[in-house]
């Protein structure tokens, strides 16, 4: 079975599966490079819990995990089966790992799911098993995750972390098109060049290394899949960013692409 990447998606507002613009054209070009997966695992910003969890339902429901949009959003469904035999395997992969989780067989898909596989796979006839981020156990706890799915990237799974490269909802409307916030190119470009140069130990660490940090993640959420997708990557990562511009002036869109070998694990 061919080896799939694993992925770091940033998946922007609600309103990109209204208004897609590039990061719409980019993961449109991906999955037409990519090999058809049999299954998602997807690890999202918006499901946040204390230890590892795994949704478990048959036919997870499409949640619409938001306020304040237009009607439009929330005619959105996204009915991709899940797939019960898999969240069974990656429950038992975490649990190998020392990692373990708990199966939500209730668990619906959230925004951070659905926005992005609409436009990766619109059709919505793959399988996909959402996991939980921990926020409270930092970025080498997600590491460790996503080393614990690896495995499954030569399973025909696509392993995915959907999050944003920069996300700082205060400065919503001070920033535009025209006007960008200062900060997201010198931390954007310092998450490049780490990722270039396999630099695990500063990424963990790039609430003290990488500039501008805090204003581009006052909070950790949107930026902790990028260590699952890191950890399942293997050693090298072999790391391939993909612009996708940056959405009203302050969330850039970054995708990354992951291809190494997940076999090749090197660091603790």
């Amino acid at each position: 079975m061919t080896r799939l990447p694993a992925l770091y998606i940033s998946h922007g507002s609600p309103m990109t599966a209204l208004q897609p613009g590039q990061v719409g054209e980019r993961l449109a070009e991906l999955a037409r490079t990519l090999p058809r997966p049999r299954a998602i695992v997807i690890a999202s910003a918006h499901w946040l819990a204390r230890t590892p969890r795994v949704g478990g339902a048959a036919m997870p429901e499409t949640i619409h995990d938001f306020g304040g949009f237009p009607q439009a959003l929330f005619d959105i469904q996204y009915p991709a089966p899940g797939d019960t035999a898999l969240s069974a395997r990656v429950a038992d992969l975490l649990q190998a790992a020392g990692l373990p989780p708990q199966l939500d067989p209730q668990r619906g898909l959230d925004h951070g799911v659905w926005v992005p596989l609409r436009l990766l796979y619109p059709d919505a006839d793959i399988p996909v098993v959402p996991v939980s981020i921990q926020p409270g156990l930092g970025p080498a706890h997600q590491f460790q995750i996503g080393r614990a799915l690896a495995p499954l990237r030569d399973e025909g799974v696509l392993v995915i972390g959907s999050g944003s490269i920069t996300h700082n909802l205060h400065d919503w409307r001070s920033f535009d098109e025209a006007r960008q916030a200062p900060y997201v190119k010198p931390f954007i470009d310092w998450v490049e060049q780490r990722l270039a140069a396999e630099d695990v130990d500063a990424l963990l660490d790039y609430r003290k290394q990488a500039p501008f940090a805090e204003r581009a993640h006052p909070t950790d959420e949107h930026l902790l899949p990028l260590y699952v997708a890191m950890g399942a990557s293997g050693t090298p990562m072999r790391a391939q960013r993909i612009d996708a511009g940056i959405d009203m002036g302050f969330l850039a869109m970054d995708i990354y692409r992951f291809d190494g070998a997940p076999g090749a694990q090197a660091h603790e």
